[in-house]
Formats: structure tokens, sequence, C-alpha cells
């Protein structure tokens, strides 16, 4: 059992860079919005933001470098100019609508209390080396945290670095300072600065985190302070959440995210003792973690081309992290494979909901950064990299970036993603959290394409004639909702909008999965609506074209649609039958960030590392949910 972190807590001051003061925040500002602005009637637009970012607060961000705090990030998402550790000058060309800083909660704090420790108060030598390595070069002080990742995994963790009282009163010191930090920034109408932190269970290597996210203000947020995750199990992270809400009357909810690096163990069939998985526990599940980070940095976690033979499209962003664990301390291996990515979970969801009444997974998709810079970008022409190490500078791409102390992944291996959209009626923490409750949320990789699906039963093309918007609030539901089979075929309003600032679009598709009426598992993606290709079939669409100049990174939107939109109707529905849909839209291709740099830096790369740079950045929206109107063991809809 690895215990919780507390080196030095006492006798160390915490480092004032970064850190903000105390109070000064009026009272709309803390508070969850409510009454504080206008709403509209119906969600109207996406709102954009990052669930997922750590600052120097963060065991690992710190050694890896980063001297940026909260406030610097949440200038950073304004849109307001900072300068990054390594000393570039660091902006958004569009500012994010929301943001939530997820430092870790394990050792809050704890390298740079190392690090800012007298060396000859640090008498346990393993620390001792991990500060001489901090303090050695930003090379070493990468070294160090791998190494400290590794022993968290292995449960080797220094008895020194184990003083649960020590590091509980240096959590409260940082989360006292940070939410009114949060509540100074927090804007409702024009930004939200949201509270939460990364619980960051990781038996063995295997990546289980959570990010968690709280509705409300400092009022109720101060009521608690982070739970630590190391020595935990899920079922305590949930008795946490719901005890706060008991408390406070407050809103909490938890996001999953990397499953792809979990080797199996994100998505399981069974029980977290090994046994069947029980209904409670499933229902329990789905209450507390409505939504799933499904791409981000440390790659996407949509689909595996093993799981996914058929699909052209599956596998983006698996190279390098399909390899093993988060520290590379535990080869993958392709059994592992279903219990690890988004849609086969989906899958899953289904069969244990039509074995026991309640679908563990039925969740929403969001992508996030997971940056640890401070820097919540997911743009590929402003990419500051994963952690500092890899800002920008000439030999990123090609450095080997893994954790662990195994080679296999390297710097070109990283994804400049994602972001999240909520579908709300104004930008408040209220509105913006209960749009992640209901699951109106969708994940793109950094593009900010507007996407929007509502599922029905008499949906037409006339319908695009009048008020698209009102007609699917109204005579149907939103991406993650639910629909209760009417014996015909549920219709799908689409549409597709792209980045103003990007990319014109390739092609729209829904990509379903459904249970045989033996219970078999069944996938199929559909292209629904696609630019161009006069006379094509949507079972034989060729190639949109390729525009990428690769020496310049650039592109020309000579191709594509700037809009799509399609009324579908499953073609393969069956009554009775029990199935999800998701959109899946595609950019044309456009270069990513290595070739960027690539130009920036005059690099000669090697040809397959360029043309593992072409990419088409792409949107996930939620699912809309088909379920049975009557059978044994029939659930009832899992959000309310």
């Amino acid at each position: 059992m690895i215990k919780r972190f507390g080196l030095l807590a006492a006798p160390v001051l915490l480092a004032s860079c970064g850190m903000p003061g105390t109070g000064g925040a009026d009272e709309a500002k803390s508070g969850d919005g409510t009454d504080t602005i206008e709403l509209a009637e119906f969600p109207d637009r996406p709102y954009w933001g990052d669930t997922h970012l750590h600052t120097d607060v963060s065991v690992d961000a710190f050694g890896f470098g980063v001297r940026l705090g909260a406030e610097d990030a949440l200038k950073f998402a304004r849109g307001e100019e900072v300068i990054a550790t390594t000393g570039t000058a660091a902006r958004l060309d569009r500012p994010l609508d929301f943001l939530v800083i997820a430092d870790h909660s394990d050792a809050m704090g704890a390298t740079r209390r190392l690090y800012d420790a007298p060396r000859m108060m640090v008498r346990d030598p393993t620390l001792r080396r991990w500060r001489d390595m901090m303090h050695e070069s930003p090379d070493q002080s990468t070294r160090a945290v791998a190494e400290l990742i590794t022993a968290a995994a292995n449960d080797e963790i220094p008895e020194a670095l184990r003083d649960p009282e020590r590091q509980a009163k240096a959590t409260r010191d940082l989360w006292d300072r940070h939410l009114a930090l949060l509540d100074r920034y927090n804007d409702p109408g024009t930004f939200t600065a949201f509270a939460g932190f990364e619980w960051s269970l990781m038996p063995g290597g295997n990546n289980l985190h959570r990010v968690v996210m709280f509705r409300d203000g400092s009022a109720k947020t101060g009521e608690v302070v982070p739970y630590p995750g190391l020595d935990g199990d899920v079922s305590g992270l949930w008795d946490y959440m719901e005890a706060y809400e008991e408390k406070t009357s407050g809103k909490v909810l938890a996001i999953p995210h990397n499953s792809n690096l979990s080797n199996g163990m994100m998505f399981e069939l069974i029980g977290p003792d090994g046994g069947p998985m029980s209904a409670d526990y499933a229902r329990r599940r789905a209450a507390r973690e409505p939504v799933v980070e499904v791409t981000q940095i440390k790659g996407d976690s949509e689909s595996h081309s093993f799981l996914s033979p058929n699909d052209e499209f599956a596998g983006f962003g698996d190279a390098g992290w399909d390899l093993g664990n988060l520290p590379l301390t535990a080869k993958t291996t392709p059994d592992m494979f279903a219990g690890s990515y988004v849609r086969s979970a989906l899958l899953r969801g289904l069969t244990l909901e039509q074995r026991m009444g309640a679908n563990p997974y039925a969740f929403g998709l969001i992508g996030s950064t997971d940056s640890h810079t401070a820097l919540a970008t997911a743009d590929e022409d402003n990419f500051f990299g994963k952690h500092t190490g890899n800002e920008p500078k000439s030999d990123r791409a090609m450095l080997p970036q893994n954790l662990g102390t195994r080679q296999g992944r390297f710097g070109w291996h990283y994804l400049a993603s994602g972001y999240a959209a909520a579908w709300a009626r104004g930008n408040t923490r209220a509105e913006i959290f209960d749009a992640f409750m209901r699951r109106e949320v969708y994940a793109t990789t950094g593009s900010r394409m507007v996407v929007r699906l509502f599922a029905g039963f008499d949906f037409s093309d006339s319908d695009w004639e009048g008020d698209w918007v009102r007609a699917g609030y109204t005579r149907g539901v939103p991406m993650g909702g639910d629909l209760v089979d009417a014996g015909k075929a549920p219709v799908f309003l689409v549409s597709a909008l792209k980045d103003p600032d990007g990319a014109n679009l390739d092609r729209v598709q829904i990509v379903k999965g459904w249970l045989d009426a033996d219970g078999t598992q069944r996938e199929k993606v559909y292209n629904i609506a696609w630019s161009g290709r006069e006379g094509a079939s949507a079972d034989a669409l060729p190639p949109v074209g390729d525009t990428v100049d690769r020496a310049q990174a650039s592109y020309a939107n000579s191709i594509g649609a700037a809009e799509l939109r399609a009324t579908w109707t499953d073609p393969d529905y069956r009554a009775g039958q029990r199935a999800f849909y998701y959109v899946r839209v595609l950019e044309i291709p456009t270069p990513n960030w290595v070739l960027f740099d690539a130009k920036r830096f005059g690099l000669k790369l090697p040809s397959e590392v360029v043309e593992a740079s072409i990419t088409q950045e792409r949107a996930y929206s939620s699912p809309v949910w088909l379920r049975p109107r009557k059978t044994p063991g029939d659930a009832p809809p899992i959000m309310k």
C-alpha cells in the first residue's frame, strides 16, 4: 500500500511564485453563477474549455520544470500573454471560456518543498538524490520525477515522503489560496474558473486517474480539501464526492482519462473485487462519472485498429501509447484493449445493461490537454508540450519521452490535443457543469468546430428549413440523451461547422454500436455527409485529398466544406435493439505540431515521422442511447 506524501511540509516555506493572495471576489464571482447573467432559452453555443491543466503545484509538473502557477494559467486561458517557464512569450489566439486547474491531489506542492529544502535537512538518500537532480539541470529534474512516478507505481516511495499529517496541512493551505484565486478570476458571462483536482490512482502503473470538477464556489469547496488517490480505490473517491454533496448541497463529478494507458483496467466487465459487477456499482459509477476525457496530449482513447479493423480512421493517436501502461513498466497485450478504449467501453456498457439493468459506461465525451506547463493550448501551431522539458525546442520531436526508464515513446507521439465543448445557456459554473452532467458536451482534438446532434423519431429534411434547434429540443433529445425505442428507426439531425480559423471539413460520420439478438456486440461506421466527391457512395467514399505542404507546414482550404449537415435514419435498426450512436467529424488533412517545429527549427525529419505528422483533426460527440421500452431488468435513464 502506498502511503501519502508529506515531505518537509512544516519547516519549509511554500514558495510564493505564482501563488495568489486571498479575498477580493464579490458574491457573483464566488458562487455557482446562478441568477448572475441572462440565459438563453436553449443551449445556444458551445463553450470551450480545458478541464485538465497542471501548474507548479503538481508534484510531477514542478519536477518537470514548470514555474508557472495557477494565476498564470488563468491569465493564459483568458487570452492574456504570459512568459512560459523556458522564457518564450505565450498567448492563445482565442481565449477559452472555462478552465479547470486539476493539480494532482497527492503530494500537492511536495516537489517544490523538496527543491526548496536545505540539502542538509534531506536525510533520505533517495530524496537527497532527487533533490540534487532537480537542481542539476532540467533534464535531470525530469528524470528525477520519472523515477518518482515509477516508485509510486511500484510502491517504493521513501518513508520520508510519507507523512499524511504534514501533507494534509500543506494541501489545506494551498487549496484555500487556490479557491480564493479562482473566485477572483471567475467572471460570469465571460470566463468560468472551476475548482478541481486530479485523483491519481495508478495500481502497478496502470492509469486509473480521474479529474474531479466542482460546480461550486469557495463557500462550499472550502469545506473540503482534494482527496488523495494513490493509496485508495475509486469507491473511496465516490464516498468523498457523496459526502461533499451531502455536507454542502453542492455538486461534483469525476472524469476518467487516459484509459489508453490503463492496460484494460479502466472499463472492466467485472466488479472491483474481481467478481461480477453489481447493478448498484454500475449505477453509482454512471452517476459519479457522466463524461470521460477521450483525447489529450498522451494519446487518443476513442478506438484501436485491433478492435475496429473495418474503421479506416480507427487508431488515431494510438502510436507509442498502446505499448504499455503509464510509466511503461508493464506492456499492453491485445486482450487488454477492450478495457482501455472508449468505443469498446460503450459496447461493454450495453452488454452489462442488458445483463443487469444498469450501464456503468453510459458516458459523454470531452477532450482536454493534460498539459503540465500551466498553458492550456491544443493548437498545433502553438504547442507547448506535455511538460516544460518539451516546450518548444529543436530536438523535442525526436527525443524519448516515456515517463519510465524504458524506451518506446518519442516526442512526436504527443498530440496537441484536446478541448471540451459544452452546450450551455450561458457561461457560468452552474450552466457549464450542468451541461457536463447531462452529457451535452463533445470532444475535439483542438479544432473549434461546432457540432450539433439531435435524435428523435419524426425528424425530416424539412426541419432544416425552420428553427431546427427548437425542433431538436422539443421533439427529440440532444447529444448525451436517451431515446426509448418507439418501434421505428431513430432519425438524427447532425450539423457540423468548420472552425472559423481552421480547416475545412472532410466528412461527418455516425458510429453505431449495438447488441444483436443473441447479445453479440456489433459496431459500424456510417458516412452520412461529405464534401465534394460527386457521385461517390457512402460505402466507398474515397479520401478527400491532401493539400499539405510538408516543408512549409501549411495547407489550403481548396478542398473540403465549411459546413456539412444531414438527416440520417438508421438503416440497420431492429425493434428492441439496444444501441448507442455518436458523431465523428473529420477535417481535411493538416500539418500537426511536428511539422511546425520542423519549419521553425529547420529540421530534417525521417520520412515516416513526416507522414505520421499529417493529421485529420476531429470531433467526437457524446452518444445518444437507444434503449428497449421493456426488457427484463430494464434500466431507467441514467441521467435525471
